[in-house]
């Protein structure tokens, strides 16, 4: 997910995603653990995502104090 999908979406959906990806996550650590993981980098990819969505909704509240 590119940072201009993100930012196109709103706080509510963010919040929904990051649950989602959360899930996701936990999902391929435990296929890590099994020895069932096939690309180990969509990890990486996934805690960066949940990364970038985290920036936006803080940089929304950040906006929304000044």
């Amino acid at each position: 997910m590119s940072i201009k999908e993100i930012r196109d979406k709103s706080t509510a959906d963010l919040n929904k995603e990051i649950d989602s990806l959360k899930e996701e996550l936990f999902t391929l650590r435990f296929q890590k653990a099994t020895g069932q993981l096939e690309n180990p980098l969509k990890i990486r990819e996934v805690r960066k995502t949940i990364a970038r969505i985290k920036t936006v909704i803080t940089e929304r509240e950040l906006s929304e104090e000044k």
